[in-house]
């Protein structure tokens, strides 16, 4: 079974890609969501999930927050560094939300507005701030406020999902997201 398997930080990650996936992924490939208990939990199990995996046309996809970390490259570089110690580095995908998965949101208002039936958000898409949300220090907190406090993380990220827009680049790190997932299905096709 040709498979992508995703490797999240929270809860949140998985019910918004349980939303996303199915509109982007060829019928061929199949998904499977692992979320763990916050970034250190993922990364204390992400070594031994995808070493146990018993899958050989399974490729992992490990998403994280970028947080308060300074850098994201250099989060991402810890990353692929301990991947390496799996013997399937070269199936691994990283990416790293910066700052955090709600700027993918901001990053897309009219996906919110219909997700969460919040009239005239997308007026706002074109303020400064909406245009780079990844820049943005607190990107949950913006979100909260920018919809009254109907945003919840969990039920949020999954009724936001369904909209997303795949081609969106407002957003650096979730274009890099949905082309590394792009480029691991075309391999997994090509199996």
């Amino acid at each position: 079974m040709k498979e992508l398997v995703f490797l999240l930080e929270e809860d949140s990650a998985a019910a918004m890609l349980e939303s996303l996936l199915p509109r982007i992924l060829h019928s061929e490939i199949k998904f499977r969501l692992i979320p763990f208990e916050g970034k250190q939990d993922l990364e204390k199990q992400m070594l031994k999930r995808i070493r146990g995996y018993q899958n050989l046309h399974a490729c992992f996809v490990v998403l994280r927050d970028q947080d308060s970390e300074p850098d994201c490259t250099v989060v991402k570089a810890k990353l692929l560094a301990r991947c390496q110690q799996t013997g399937k580095a070269e199936k691994v995908l990283v990416r790293i939300a910066c700052k955090e998965l709600e700027s993918f949101y901001l990053a897309d208002l009219e996906a919110v507005e219909k997700g969460l039936s919040i009239n005239k958000l997308t007026t706002h898409q074109k303020k400064r701030k909406f245009r780079e949300p990844d820049l943005l220090g607190n990107p949950g907190r913006e979100l909260i406020a920018l919809t009254g406090g109907k945003y919840q993380k969990v039920s949020g990220s999954r009724a936001i999902g369904k909209f997303l827009d795949p081609e969106n680049v407002c957003s650096h790190s979730f274009k890099n997201l949905i082309l590394g997932i792009r480029h691991l299905e075309n391999e997994l096709l090509e199996l």
